[in-house]
């Protein structure tokens, strides 16, 4: 189970960065003016699609609470 772990936490790791790496990308596209739209929009979902997948990440590391 800790290396599930580990390797789960590994994982949300490099989603994360490569997130944060997506926003720095964009940022750049878009102050630079002449960006191509489409180039655009497919960086933008696959920064949602990262976003969807921490997320799910995230709540299968929290353990489940018993009511």
């Amino acid at each position: 189970m800790l290396t599930d772990r580990d390797s789960l936490l590994r994982r949300l790791h490099e989603l994360r960065s490569e997130h944060r790496d997506l926003d720095t990308v964009i940022a750049r596209l878009h102050d630079h003016g002449a960006v191509d739209q489409i180039q655009l929009q497919r960086l933008k979902k696959r920064k949602l699609l990262l976003k969807d997948e921490i997320s799910w990440l995230e709540s299968s590391l929290i353990p489940d609470s018993i009511a």
